[in-house]
């Protein structure tokens, strides 16, 4: 029996299912080669993300223990709520975020997508079209709760269908300045194959959506350098300092007590 021929499968089909398995190898490489030249580019002279032990802090946050929330108050006035989680993460880890805002009487909903794992035209049309038909499933627009990437998701949606939001909250999300100034963008742009300037949805991050618009940074951020997610005025309604770092947006108590504040604030 000849090597590589596959018993009941005519001999040139069995080479030309090697010699396209042997094609799609190549443009395999060619493409991982594409993306690593992406991750190399050099960062822009006068643009830096936050300083490196700040980023080992994101590390060393992976592993401590978290305290369980305090009982949030109830809301003022229950809201649907929907959830955008960072890049590279999936709606679970906002899941301690999801069960403090349903405590408080809030309605929570997960963006629909599992992992964060980049734009796609496709996926930003899904989001849009869920956004418009839960507005109207409630009866009311929404708050967007966005962490790190999902913010700008959030900002961008909220810049497209103001109506059927009501306002946007973000979290450690770099929407104002160079899109180089944090330590993810490498990472970005090597898992997503895009580069970060030219972004398969066209987007204006910094420009301020027509709905009140809260800024959540962190001068412990170790991700995205703090003036890029607190922004300048115009840009955002309100930027609030945390004391948590990049990974704990999702899972600080004291962030969950000022995300309920901040939904409840009447604009």
């Amino acid at each position: 029996m000849m090597r590589g021929w596959i018993p009941g499968t005519p001999i040139f089909a069995s080479m030309s299912f090697l010699r396209n398995a042997g094609e799609r190898t190549a443009l395999a490489r060619q493409e991982l080669a594409r993306r690593a030249a992406l991750a190399r580019q050099p960062q822009p002279s006068g643009v830096r993300g936050p300083q490196k032990k700040l980023l080992w802090g994101e590390l060393a946050s992976l592993g401590a223990r978290k305290a369980a929330p305090e009982a949030p108050r109830p809301a003022v006035n229950p809201q649907p709520v929907m959830l955008l989680p960072g890049f590279g993460a999936h709606p679970m880890r906002m899941r301690r975020m999801e069960r403090a805002l349903a405590a408080a009487g809030h309605h929570v909903h997960h963006w629909g997508l599992g992992f964060n794992l980049g734009p796609t035209p496709e996926n930003f049309a899904y989001l849009l079209r869920r956004t418009v038909d839960l507005a109207r499933m409630h009866g009311r627009p929404l708050v967007l709760v966005g962490w790190s990437l999902g913010g700008l998701f959030a900002r961008e949606i909220a810049r497209r269908q103001p109506d059927a939001v009501a306002k946007v909250i973000t979290m450690g999300t770099p929407f104002s300045g160079d899109r180089r100034a944090n330590n993810a963008w490498r990472a970005y742009q090597f898992i997503t194959g895009l580069d970060v300037d030219e972004p398969p949805v066209p987007c204006e991050f910094a420009v301020k959506p027509p709905v009140p618009t809260v800024a959540l940074w962190s001068p412990r951020d170790g991700v995205v350098h703090p003036r890029s997610a607190c922004g300048r005025p115009g840009e955002r309604d309100r930027a609030i300092a945390m004391r948590c770092t990049h990974l704990g947006f999702n899972s600080d108590s004291r962030v969950f007590a000022e995300v309920l504040r901040q939904i409840d604030r009447e604009d």
